[in-house]
């Protein structure tokens, strides 16, 4: 049917896949995980979002930078959180959009902490147990 200039109905015209679409499809022919597609599409959109809905194409290192440093110095997530981010953008620009990434040479890197398990010493032992009696004191030290 014909109306006013506009075909509605069945239309031979077929819309090319939005840009999140094209990453899950990409995703999943790498057979990503259902998980990982989701965080991928995930921080692609924020990305988006965080540079006024401009499409990646429109943009590079300078803006690429710009949102891993704000989400290391004022969102102040994980190292592993970064990364993930950093990951996806990788993936959208070489994988879906095939366009080779800069250097991100201005990039603020969060470091990883090795955690230092906290050991008592002898001495702060015995202190400890000497303050206890009873069951209490018996598991402390089967512990």
């Amino acid at each position: 049917m014909h109306f006013g200039g506009k075909s509605w109905g069945n239309s031979t015209e077929q819309r090319q896949p939005r840009l999140l679409e094209r990453v899950q499809t990409a995703c999943r022919q790498k057979h990503f995980s259902p998980k990982t597609e989701k965080a991928y599409v995930y921080w692609i959109r924020q990305f988006i979002i965080f540079n006024d809905k401009r499409h990646p194409k429109e943009m590079g290192q300078k803006e690429i930078e710009a949102y891993l440093n704000h989400l290391a110095t004022k969102r102040r997530v994980s190292a592993s959180t970064q990364s993930g981010a950093l990951n996806a953008i990788v993936f959208l620009y070489r994988d879906v959009l095939n366009k080779d990434l800069p250097d991100l040479d201005n990039l603020r890197r969060i470091k990883h902490y090795k955690s230092i398990p906290v050991v008592m010493s002898k001495q702060e032992v015995e202190a400890t147990f000497s303050r206890m009696c009873g069951t209490t004191r018996l598991l402390a030290e089967l512990i």
